[in-house]
């Protein structure tokens, strides 16, 4: 099969802490297989937004050259993940009269009436970053998700709407110009978590996928199949580590380090035993070190995180959704234990960690089997699905050949 040696995907998440980048290629059963993965510190964001341009860039590099290396490719575009605190999602409908001969419903018809949704004033400096159609309505019979070639005199769109500042995504796309990177395309960055944890099930019955990143944590309910609400919260797991911080008089990176290798939220985890376990720690200023109990930095993360996730809990409970499927948690935030059991309690919903969903990945996948990695891998299957289409309808339409043309043409010029 020639197509597996044209398209590779590359995913990239670049996060507030971490940048990484996961690089796969078509498989014989639809699956992907990842054959490239880096990750690299990040530097010169804030609550996903790009602040210094040249660190971001550097970093990029870094993630980027690793998977290279791994790999053994040359990569020269991803899809990229959008993210920051002001997005937010609005359900639209908007209603147009089928305009075709015999009145059988055409792709234009869709496209009007998906316009007709998105007919809507914006804030100085934002635009839509998203329309994710819900469901069309045929002369009021509803559900209707796949409406071309059906009959019909009105045609009417339920459509999800994302909208955000374009600042962000326009300095996010510098930076990977910078770092010799052209972007494919960019993609919410729960859509791209739920592209590679959840299954058609999760979506149809209806779930919350919940990534929680370093410092901003994204809600996005899905029910009948489509995205039904998306709402961002500024916090995440940089709220821990300060806590950690401040409560146990360390230095940042010392509390990351705690976090990471001792962090629980939950003391039900806990028997009497391990309460009482010491943790060596080396407070600010200080050339000794002193013990801890595990359970004095469970007392410290424990609130926290019933705070943070009531926060959330609180949002979905407000859309009245359907969530059959339950919670799912992705981000390197939702990582430490017993994060699952609170959230559980809180949402009074099952939850689970958002693993990678075994049916859509193959190769490397066992080596980012975890919910840190759910964003990029997302982002690398979104784009391999996408070109596959496209080469499936026979390559490119010849309409957007000309345009890339152009684009390209242009580029020389300025």
């Amino acid at each position: 099969m020639a197509m597996n040696r044209e398209i590779h995907a590359i995913g990239l998440d670049v996060g507030t802490s971490k940048v990484r980048c996961v690089v796969g290629e078509p498989s014989d059963n639809g699956k992907m297989n990842i054959v490239g993965i880096g990750e690299a510190d990040s530097r010169g964001l804030r609550r996903g937004i790009v602040t210094g341009a040249e660190a971001v860039s550097e970093a990029i590099k870094r993630a980027v050259g690793e998977a290279e290396r791994v790999s053994g490719l040359d990569i020269q575009s991803a899809v990229v993940n959008l993210s920051g605190e002001h997005f937010r999602g609005e359900n639209k409908n908007g209603v147009v009269a089928v305009a075709g001969a015999g009145r059988e419903i055409s792709e234009e018809d869709v496209e009007r009436a998906i316009e007709s949704a998105s007919a809507m004033q914006l804030p100085s400096g934002w635009e839509i970053i998203n329309r994710l159609p819900q469901e069309f309505i045929i002369d009021g019979q509803d559900g209707i998700t796949e409406p071309v070639g059906m009959s019909g005199a009105r045609l009417e769109s339920l459509v999800h709407i994302v909208i955000g500042p374009s600042a962000g995504r326009q300095n996010l796309q510098k930076a990977v110009r910078r770092a010799g990177l052209e972007v494919e395309r960019m993609m919410l960055e729960p859509l791209a978590a739920a592209e590679g944890t959840l299954t058609d099930d999760d979506k149809e019955y209806g779930c919350a996928l919940v990534n929680i990143g370093a410092e901003i944590t994204s809600l996005m309910i899905f029910g009948r199949g489509a995205v039904q609400h998306t709402a961002v919260f500024p916090f995440g797991g940089m709220h821990f580590t300060k806590d950690i911080a401040v409560g146990l008089r360390v230095s940042i990176q010392e509390a990351n380090k705690i976090k990471h290798h001792y962090g629980c939220v939950g003391s039900f985890m806990m028997d009497d035993n391990e309460k009482q376990e010491m943790i060596e720690i080396m407070p600010v200023g200080r050339s000794e070190t002193r013990g801890l109990s595990k359970e004095i930095l469970c007392d410290i993360m424990q609130p926290r995180a019933i705070e943070l996730l009531q926060h959330i809990a609180q949002e979905a409970a407000g859309t009245h959704a359907q969530i059959s499927s339950g919670v799912i948690l992705t981000g390197g935030g939702s990582m430490a234990k017993g994060m699952v059991e609170i959230a559980e309690q809180v949402f009074d919903a099952p939850t689970r960690l958002g693993y990678l969903e075994p049916a859509y990945f193959g190769g490397l996948a066992e080596q980012v089997q975890s919910p840190e990695w759910a964003v990029a891998c997302g982002l690398a299957l979104s784009s391999m699905r996408t070109q596959v289409r496209e080469w499936n309808m026979g390559g490119k339409s010849h309409s957007r050949k000309v345009a890339e043309w152009f684009e390209n043409f242009r580029d020389k010029f300025r």
